[in-house]
């Protein structure tokens, strides 16, 4: 800019002459943007000259009456005096609402000492509100007007760590809202929201801040005078929702979910306060309870990916085998069949219960893998049984007992049981009637269509099916009448303890009635004792299982077990013959 001005311009002018000042006005007059040429020689500023931009943008025409010198005349002394030939910097002229932002350039006329410099700007004001309007309409919800989950994290951020302390996040989670806007209509379920939002905000105290931080999910910040704080503005926002909204021609009463993390917990990182209170709200939905963030909790959700981790691992790498637990004949005490039940012994020699694997394994998906492979090591195990069968006898024949797997709802639900089972017979060349799957009530409710499609064609197959721990879930007996389900497991929680609780009598006796007049045989589940055997036994009972008769066993020792107690029996049938 300064390479503009008229080579002949005095260095030093107090009071520029007439003639100057006009051709100095001239030049700068060729600049589009506001610029002054400043003289500063002698310890006060004074205007050179000023272009008609400078003049337009009421920056003023003189020193003295310059917003400029006003607001940046020490800085331009400052300048003036020192050796720098450049500087730029932001400036807001005028008051907070109507300020004019400009980037403020000052070059120096001649290099060295002191004198005149050139002040150039460029407002960037529209730049700057655009940029501020940009980023308030990212941080807002368009729907609800409130902030939206980025906004609201801003806030967290923008508090002092020590404020931030002496507050909470509450998450309000909305049930059933992706139901009603399947059903409804996406405007209706936006219109949804919004009155949501509006009953939301009428129980709020002054100062509370309300954000829609997902979907179906608004966030609020609450300062937190008194601990019992966050549960009364819960029971205050329930209060809200409890009554039903008009929404077309329907009634519609929304419930909700809420979780609460003070920030007194993790005042560093705002975001973990957040994640605390969604992940409390999650709880929340399955106690139907406010819950508050407890670190133990997510302890046990850090364990159970650790648990999922390696589970993944011994699936590909084969640590895990399966157990047997024989199932007796009550009247004769023969083995009938085994249970295969899965362990795992991870890669430190530390044993995992089935309980706390085989959940993880549901939640995570890894149940699919885990039961085909179940599955085919079941059917590998018999299969081998049966050639030594054939071996010690020197016959054709097998060993003589069934084989029954477990298969989790979810697997029955993710997975092609029907096909899994086929190439599984297949590949050991067994008949399907050698093996039966337990099921859970829970696995047949969730499509009924379809899974008694899949049921039938493992009823092509020959397969046997059995419902275990009947009577502990869902039990709709129009499911055992339309199913082809063979055999009735009765949960050990309704065995174990059964001679001393005349109420568990009674249940065991309608269940083992309801299995006679359906042609169903059944297994008692939890027999310690050979007592509660035989009483079962005289109830009707066909089957049982438990410690009376063995724990899981290794597959040799379960083999051991078939031809020592069978054998028996082969050999008091052979001695009665004769």
């Amino acid at each position: 800019m300064a390479a503009s001005l008229p080579a002949d311009l005095p260095p030093r002018l107090a009071s520029p002459a007439p003639r100057e000042l006009s051709v100095a006005e001239g030049a700068l007059d060729l600049l589009s943007i506001p610029a002054a040429l400043v003289d500063c020689a002698h310890g006060a500023l004074a205007f050179v000259a000023t272009n008609h931009a400078f003049r337009a943008a009421g920056l003023g025409s003189g020193a003295d009456r310059s917003m400029l010198v006003e607001r940046l005349g020490e800085r331009l002394l400052a300048f003036c005096r020192g050796g720098g030939g450049r500087e730029e910097f932001a400036w807001a002229a005028g008051d907070r609402v109507d300020a004019r932002h400009y980037r403020v350039t000052v070059a120096r006329v001649h290099a060295g000492g002191t004198g005149r410099c050139l002040v150039s700007l460029i407002d960037q004001t529209c730049e700057l509100r655009a940029e501020d309007s940009l980023r308030r309409e990212m941080a807002t919800d368009s729907l609800t007007g409130l902030p939206n989950r980025a906004g609201f994290g801003d806030r967290l951020d923008a508090m002092p760590q020590s404020s931030l302390a002496r507050h909470a996040v509450m998450i309000v989670d909305l049930e059933r809202f992706s139901r009603i806007n399947a059903c409804l209509g996406g405007m209706t379920g936006d219109e949804l929201l919004i009155s949501v939002a509006r009953r939301l905000r009428g129980a709020l105290r002054a100062g509370d801040v309300l954000a829609r931080t997902g979907g179906d999910e608004f966030g609020i910040l609450m300062a937190v005078e008194d601990a019992a704080d966050p549960d009364h503005l819960a029971k205050r926002l329930r209060g809200a929702l409890a009554h039903p909204f008009r929404l077309s021609d329907y009634e519609i009463r929304v419930s909700c979910a809420i979780g609460i993390a003070l920030g007194a917990g993790c005042a560093d990182d705002p975001d973990e306060l957040i994640r605390n209170a969604q992940f409390a709200a999650k709880r929340g939905k399955t106690s139907g309870h406010t819950e508050a963030h407890r670190t133990d909790a997510f302890d046990a959700v850090r364990e159970q990916f650790g648990i999922e981790t390696a589970l993944r691992r011994a699936i590909e790498q084969g640590q895990l085998r399966l157990t047997f637990q024989p199932i007796c004949d009550l009247a004769t005490g023969r083995i009938h069949a085994f249970e295969s039940l899965a362990r795992w012994t991870d890669e430190k020699g530390r044993e995992h219960a089935p309980a706390s694997f085989i959940a993880v394994a549901e939640e995570s998906g890894l149940i699919v893998p885990l039961g085909r492979w179940a599955l085919a090591e079941a059917a590998r195990t018999l299969a081998g049984w049966d050639a030594r069968s054939r071996e010690d006898g020197g016959g054709g024949g097998d060993c003589g007992v069934r084989m029954a797997v477990n298969v989790s709802a979810i697997q029955f639900q993710r997975d092609s049981i029907a096909p899994a089972v086929e190439k599984a017979l297949q590949d050991n060349g067994l008949a399907g009637d050698r093996l039966t799957l337990e099921l859970t009530e829970s696995a047949l409710i969730a499509d009924p269509d379809r899974i008694g499609r899949t049921l039938e064609h493992l009823r092509t197959l020959g397969t046997r099916l059995a419902m275990d721990d009947f009577g502990t879930g869902y039990s709709n007996l129009a499911y055992l009448q339309k199913l082809p389900i063979g055999t009735l497991k009765i949960d050990r929680s309704f065995v174990t303890g059964m001679l001393a609780d005349p109420d568990k009598v009674a249940i065991v006796r309608a269940v083992l009635s309801l299995a006679q007049a359906l042609g169903m045989s059944t297994v008692a589940e939890g027999v310690e004792t050979i007592e509660l055997g035989r009483t079962l036994a005289a109830m009707g009972c066909t089957y049982g299982q438990g410690y009376a008769y063995a724990r899981p066993l290794e597959a040799d020792e379960a083999y051991a077990l078939v031809v020592a107690r069978n054998g028996q029996f082969a050999t008091a049938g052979l001695m009665a013959g004769l």
